[in-house]
């Protein structure tokens, strides 16, 4: 049985202006870009990218030629009202997928707190919403924490899937951390806003929207994982606490896992989830999946998740294990 537990690992940061660094023990782990300097056409955004493991693995990656407005790890909607906060072409019933000069931009106004406590960094960030010709949408109120988890079950897990040797999988450092964060939307509009997809809108399977997370290009072909088994493009749509995913390094030829786990106190909890495996790598939440949200003018909506990021693969008690402790440090985040 795999177990979890703090660790000592330190937790700093540096600030360049336009970007966070954090570094555990040193070595680089996440960088939180929160002036872009992207296109209009990709919805401008703060984001994470790169992500690394522990051990020094890249999971992430930033505008792939496929689809330029992923960014690594971001929150990012496609259907707000008539505005996307996605990037590219939106989806509507009456149009389908066209370019309709609607590409909205969350820009950093700034950071209330960046706060150092035991075993992690918290930060907390207003932002506002705006359509593409500058009208006000939503004011949110942001707050992450990278919080590091010592995790026994990594070197044991290394090469779970796949009947590699363990010496191929395993990275130089082994264990995993999570990013905890929390969003509150404010409708500032003016009218009532509804939150959708492009299934909201007619397109099958097509549901995402939320906290996205882009993978490395030979990450195609990984396996998901929840609490009922393994598998890949079938658990598109999903509801479950938790889900995971292990992908694999070129060069390295080592796996690294990503986790996420959603708060159970959400809106519609437990929300779908908008998983696939072939063509790319992807997992997001996707709380307006298949079911349109309205906000009034004035209302909020709050939503908080966990995403783990760790060294090698994952079998089923380690995946539990990982899930538990990210859902401890939601529950026991103030």
């Amino acid at each position: 049985m795999s177990t979890l537990a703090t660790t000592t690992g330190q937790v700093s940061h540096t600030d360049d202006g336009a970007a966070l660094a954090f570094t555990v023990d040193g070595r680089p782990i996440a960088t939180y870009t929160y002036r872009p300097t992207d296109d209009q056409y990709e919805s401008p955004r703060p984001f994470f990218h790169p992500l690394t493991t522990l051990g020094g693995d890249e999971v992430t990656i930033s505008r792939p030629w496929d689809h330029v407005w992923h960014k690594g790890l971001s929150w990012a909607l496609p259907n707000v009202g008539k505005d996307n906060f996605w990037g590219g072409a939106t989806y509507t019933r009456a149009t389908e997928y066209a370019n309709l000069d609607n590409n909205g931009a969350m820009t950093h106004q700034d950071f209330g707190a960046i706060e150092e406590s035991a075993g992690g960094i918290t930060a907390t960030e207003s932002l506002a919403w705006s359509a593409q010709d500058g009208a006000p949408v939503i004011a949110e109120d942001r707050r992450f924490r990278i919080e590091v988890l010592a995790d026994s079950g990594a070197a044991s897990s290394a090469g779970a899937h796949d009947g590699d040797t363990a010496a191929e999988d395993k990275a130089p450092g082994t264990g995993a951390y999570a990013i905890l964060f929390e969003t509150t939307m404010r409708n500032t509009s003016g009218a009532t806003i509804t939150f959708g997809s492009p299934t909201t809108e007619g397109r099958n399977n097509a549901g995402y929207g939320g906290l996205f997370w882009r993978g490395p290009r030979s990450f195609t072909g990984g396996e998901f994982r929840n609490a009922d088994g393994t598998g890949a493009d079938e658990f598109m749509g999903t509801r479950t606490p938790w889900i995971a995913f292990t992908g694999k390094h070129d060069d390295s030829c080592r796996q690294s896992t990503i986790a996420f786990v959603e708060d159970p106190a959400n809106p519609g909890a437990p929300n779908q989830w908008f998983a696939r495996s072939s063509m790319f790598a992807c997992l997001g939440s996707a709380p307006f999946f298949s079911v349109e949200v309205p906000l009034a003018d004035g209302g909020s909506l709050t939503y908080r998740y966990a995403v783990v990021i760790a060294d090698g693969g994952v079998d089923a008690d380690r995946a539990e294990a990982l899930a538990g402790a990210a859902q401890a440090a939601l529950a026991g985040w103030a």
